[in-house]
């Protein structure tokens, strides 16, 4: 009966003294760094990226334009070859 106890006793311990503090600090920075919000190097590389996503709908915009002029039916073409 002692042996069970023990081999009860011995890993509740070696979880409480070490695995469950690592957990918990580790499970608390998470949960701050969620609560801080975007870092100023990742909201700068989203504002680029905000950015970049603007000019390419543009180009498209222009692109678009281009191709109503050049060949007005291509819409329509477009829709066709896809279906």
């Amino acid at each position: 009966m002692e042996g069970i106890v023990v081999a009860f006793f011995v890993p509740i311990v070696v979880f409480l003294v070490i695995v469950a503090p690592i957990w918990l600090i580790l499970h608390y920075k998470s949960k701050a760094k969620v609560v801080d919000g975007l870092s100023a190097r990742e909201r700068a590389e989203l504002d680029e990226m905000i950015e970049v996503a603007n000019r390419m709908a543009a180009r498209i915009e222009t692109l678009e334009s281009i191709l109503d002029v050049e060949s007005p039916g291509w819409r329509d073409k477009q829709q066709t070859g896809a279906g």
